[in-house]
């Protein structure tokens, strides 16, 4: 399932403590809907072609000092048509004082005017950095992800075959749990992929026979995440005695998720098989192989040069 990524305007004022100048009566329902901003160094010379009124506008030093030139006049003449460009917001960074006329064409166009104390290139680089990850494309997947030795699992497979059970007693061992049957994913960049929960059902783990548990309250702070990235998934499926397993792990697999592939295994699961231990097994060997370590590759040049010596001495 795909959602359409938009972040509501207070959740960014909240974010970095934004001084609100001009607060219009629809400001609760201003959304960003791109992680692109503008400086709107163009629109101030009267250049609007091309001009994308759904990203926010950033003014700074030289914005302000570009207008400080112009009577009142004129420089209400050059806001006005800036303003009438429609834009989500408009933030003035490093604190300086506001135009009185800047504050009445805001109000007059209903558009919120925010102010921060922060340098414009340090604000620009947080908040381009903070929205893409805001509004990354997003995916739901069913599964469970963990943190498991840092590394990023994501569990999947059918309902009832352990994922939630194998999360617990990840979880009893010392590793963190991030989402439980729905993984929301993001694709923050095009090679990576950040997993979170619904909000709803954050922290929240159901146990059949049990019902619904909360994994911080039982097991502590330190036991829940609330991002990670996906580094690898496991696929976990019902023990089919008539099925060849890979036993050696010298062809790698990987799940293509929004474009990108991820390293990915398929756990057979029967009674008796130490699922935790398996997956927390996988994440070190994942872990390993990005280091350049590949204990199946090693295996096979030792039997390989093993071979050879053989062959050497007939």
């Amino acid at each position: 399932m795909n959602k359409m990524a938009k972040l509501p305007l207070n959740k960014l004022i909240e974010q970095f403590q934004l001084e609100v100048i001009v607060e219009p009566q629809n400001i609760e329902l201003v959304n960003i809907v791109t992680s692109d901003i503008n400086r709107p160094g163009l629109q101030m010379v009267g250049f609007s072609k091309f001009f994308d009124n759904t990203r926010i506008q950033i003014m700074g030093k030289v914005e302000f000092t570009f207008l400080e030139q112009f009577s009142t006049e004129e420089r209400i003449e050059r806001l006005e048509e800036f303003f009438n460009l429609g834009f989500p917001a408009l933030v003035i960074t490093r604190g300086q004082q506001i135009f009185p006329d800047m504050i009445e064409l805001a109000e007059k166009y209903q558009t919120p005017l925010l102010r921060t104390e922060l340098g414009t290139s340090q604000f620009m680089s947080m908040i381009i950095r903070y929205l893409n990850v805001q509004l990354a494309p997003c995916k739901t997947r069913h599964g469970v992800l963990c943190e498991i030795y840092g590394e990023g699992i994501l569990i999947m497979g059918e309902s009832g075959v352990g994922k939630s059970e194998a999360a617990i007693e990840l979880v009893k061992r010392g590793h963190r749990l991030v989402a439980d049957d729905a993984v929301e994913i993001k694709k923050t960049s095009d090679t990576t992929l950040v997993g979170s929960s619904p909000e709803i059902i954050r922290h929240f783990v159901e146990v059949r026979g049990i019902g619904i548990i909360d994994i911080k309250e039982i097991f502590g702070m330190g036991a829940i995440k609330d991002e990670q990235t996906i580094d690898m998934v496991i696929h976990l499926e019902p023990w089919d005695k008539n099925k060849q397993y890979d036993r050696l792990g010298m062809v790698d697999e990987y799940t293509n998720i929004m474009g990108i592939n991820i390293p990915s295994l398929t756990i057979p699961v029967k009674l008796g098989r130490n699922i935790a231990v398996i997956v927390e097994v996988a994440a070190m060997n994942n872990r390993q192989k990005k280091m350049g370590y590949n204990a199946a590759v090693e295996l096979n040049k030792r039997l390989m040069h093993q071979m050879e010596e053989q062959l050497n001495l007939q």
